[in-house]
């Protein structure tokens, strides 16, 4: 008979799920005491400014107006939370889906559609009070190196700020994650990572993408706190953003926050996600979509009304127009900036490029 080999556990963990609001507009507990009305009212305007605004870029692009779009239907609060929580102290490193948080952190929209029109100017971010925040990253997951080196400068000049880095559960697969995270871990850095846990990367559904039951407890591999919270419910959202930036600034670590929603849309204009996603998927996932959910809650406790959603509506639309105004009348950039913002001293050999596309541009 083998010998019975006796092994002794040296850790356990657990990953702890955080919600609000159901998908009826219900509370499940009671909200936290900065959590009233008037900041929930204030957040769904937010949110409603988003869907409209994407949905207009999205038309832009239809039109020729604008370059390939990915757009955020049924996964603002992410942003939100985000914009919410976050100070202009703090600096964002976003990806590519998080027009919620830039406009909330003073982003222009105008800048927004100009960089997705193929103009590197509105990464710029001129007028914002947030001129350190980083420009989009198409790239998946370089992000979240970016901010961790943000992180260390921060701690190194022993400010009291925090970075909050964001990703697709799908870039969660890439070896900068884990690299980030480690880094963090290892050095206490105030960052916080925040996974858009929208159930596809690009065509690949969740289920393919790993086999932990959780995005969040690949936060126990760099020993760092992670949570898992519902991304359609934007009070446990921003609850979860304000506990975790708070935690960063006052030097107590980062935190990996796992944000559940459903992408309720193409990955991109340049995709159509009719070809992967049964239909039925998307009807079911529509009803657990963030601003409904608000909006009954609001509705129900008597600080909301269809009158006041058709007003706020008509004014977010016209505002979303006279931006699509400035976007399109904004001078062109010219050919040669491609060479002349890339280099200091333009080598030798890209001269005769720059003439040429000069000269073919004239």
């Amino acid at each position: 008979m083998p010998k019975k080999i006796q092994m002794t556990p040296k850790a356990s963990f657990a990953i702890y799920h955080l919600q609000f609001l159901d998908e009826h507009g219900k509370l499940t507990q009671a909200l936290p005491d900065y959590m009233t009305n008037d900041v929930l009212v204030t957040l769904y305007e937010k949110m409603l400014l988003t869907r409209m605004f994407d949905t207009k870029a999205i038309n832009l692009q239809r039109t020729g107006q604008l370059g390939t779009y990915p757009s955020c239907y049924g996964q603002e609060v992410i942003g939100a939370g985000i914009g919410y929580a976050s100070t202009d102290d703090d600096v964002l490193v976003p990806y590519y889906r998080e027009q919620a948080a830039l406009m909330m952190r003073g982003i222009d929209m105008a800048d927004i559609l100009s960089y997705w029109g193929g103009d590197e100017r509105g990464s710029l971010y001129q007028g914002s009070p947030n001129q350190q925040d980083f420009p989009i990253c198409v790239p998946i997951a370089t992000q979240l190196l970016h901010a961790t080196g943000v992180a260390y400068a921060i701690k190194y000049r022993k400010e009291k700020r925090a970075v909050v880095t964001t990703i697709g559960e799908g870039g969660s697969s890439k070896g900068d994650f884990y690299e980030a995270i480690n880094l963090a871990g290892t050095l206490n850095l105030p960052v916080v990572f925040v996974i858009n846990n929208n159930q596809w990367a690009i065509s690949t559904p969740r289920e393919e993408q790993t086999n932990c039951k959780t995005f969040a407890q690949k936060a126990i591999a760099a020993g760092i706190e992670g949570v898992q919270v519902d991304g359609n419910d934007i009070a446990a959202m921003s609850h979860v953003m304000h506990c975790a930036l708070t935690k960063a600034r006052s030097g107590k670590g980062p935190t990996l926050v796992e944000a559940m929603s459903y992408r309720l849309c193409d990955h991109t204009t340049a995709d159509d996600a009719t070809r992967y996603i049964p239909q039925d998927q998307f009807d079911h996932a529509k009803k657990f979509e963030p601003l409904l959910r608000l909006k009954k809650y609001l509705t129900q406790q008597e600080c909301w009304s269809e009158k006041q959603d058709k007003t706020l509506a008509e004014k977010l639309h016209h505002d979303i127009e006279m931006t699509v105004k400035r976007f399109l009348e904004k001078p062109k950039p010219k050919a040669r900036d491609m060479f002349d913002h890339l280099y200091e001293t333009l080598p030798d050999a890209f001269v005769w490029q720059r003439d040429e596309v000069e000269a073919n541009q004239s």
